[in-house]
């Protein structure tokens, strides 16, 4: 993880320096800025391989900074809350976030989600930030058909219709989990183990506001809720 570049954007000088340090010391490459314009900039300069934004900043607030983020790249971004229970969480992730973690945090936590998400991304993302989900089981088939819906496991490519989806590396592996088991019901529980890569219990909004992002780009009817178990891909 040397060569692991990190934008951290949060305006508390005491947590942007601690944290810087504590990030610093396990080997990350930290760019830290007080506020959102001066954190879009540096994005735009230095390409990192993961950003952790905190929502309230001033200038650009961090909400906005990803989505301005995800409206030029894939790159993986985490977001930081003060409240574990404030829509900003759910904003976050409705603008792209793939991951959120709640203030105050333990230093060795944060490092660990950090980690699980470039475990996810497969720490692969180009200059450009476009990842690649990498780790999901590719079935034996390399293109899945679902109705209009073509999912390419080698290419990692997904059509609608005969167009191009774009996703995220995170909405990619989400789809891939949902076209491993078409028809079978799959927990949030599940989906954030293999999706996100807890091996503990996290917050089920991750899943339902990706579940959510997922429908509104391959079709709203295509991804069907159970309630009280989970989700299922339509064949």
């Amino acid at each position: 993880m040397a060569d692991t570049h990190v934008l951290f954007v949060e305006d508390d000088d005491v947590i942007r320096e601690a944290t810087q340090l504590a990030l610093e010391r396990d080997g990350f490459v930290v760019t830290a800025m007080p506020d959102g314009l001066a954190g879009l900039e540096a994005f735009r300069a230095d390409r990192p391989d993961i950003a952790l934004l905190d929502v309230m900043v001033p200038g650009l607030d961090g909400v906005s900074l990803c989505r301005r983020i995800r409206d030029e790249s894939t790159v993986p971004v985490i977001m930081l809350s003060a409240r574990a229970d404030s829509i900003d969480v759910v904003l976050g992730l409705e603008a792209g976030a793939d991951d959120y973690v709640t203030k105050p945090f333990d230093g060795a936590v944060l490092v660990a989600r950090i980690r699980a998400v470039l475990r996810r991304f497969g720490h692969a993302s180009g200059p450009d930030g476009s990842g690649a989900a990498t780790e999901a089981a590719a079935p034996a088939e390399a293109v899945l058909r679902f109705g209009d819906l073509e999912v390419d496991t080698e290419g990692m490519e997904v059509r609608k219709g005969g167009q191009p989806v774009a996703l995220t590396p995170t909405e990619m592996r989400l789809l891939l989990e949902f076209s491993n088991s078409p028809g079978t019901v799959l927990s949030r529980d599940r989906l954030l183990e293999r999706v996100w890569d807890y091996g503990w219990g996290g917050d089920t909004r991750v899943v339902d506001v990706h579940v959510q992002r997922l429908r509104g780009k391959i079709g709203q009817d295509r991804i069907e809720t159970v309630r009280g178990f989970g989700y299922k891909l339509r064949g």
